[in-house]
């Protein structure tokens, strides 16, 4: 299912697909890393944090007012920092997945 923000823009600007999409690499690459003492904790945030973006985000093009709107998105930049941040985190406990940490970080919003 593919989603629109309602935005005349398509493609590179359509960020309700964007960040679900960024969700979904999210739960696809934590998947895939072993769970040990120090990765499951991350992981459960990463996890929180990644797809929380998308969920705000659809929340916010939904708002009942210009600030409510602001709220929403302040929130969504709030968990990109920290998405990026505990990505960080993985990409040191888990060195053989440095690069693809790296990679799904770039993608992540500023």
């Amino acid at each position: 299912m593919k989603l629109n923000d309602g935005s005349k823009e398509k493609g590179k600007y359509d960020l309700a697909e964007r960040t679900a999409l960024f969700g979904e690499s999210i739960v696809e690459l934590c998947d895939n890393v072993p769970a040990t003492f120090i990765t499951k904790p991350l992981l459960g945030q990463l996890v929180r944090s990644g797809t929380s973006i998308g969920l705000n985000y659809a929340e916010a093009i939904n708002a009942s007012s210009k600030k409510d709107f602001k709220n929403k998105i302040s929130i969504v930049k709030k968990e990109c920092q920290e998405t990026k941040l505990t990505l960080r985190f993985i990409a040191k406990a888990v060195p053989k997945m440095k690069k693809r940490y790296e990679s799904i970080g770039r993608n992540v919003m500023n």
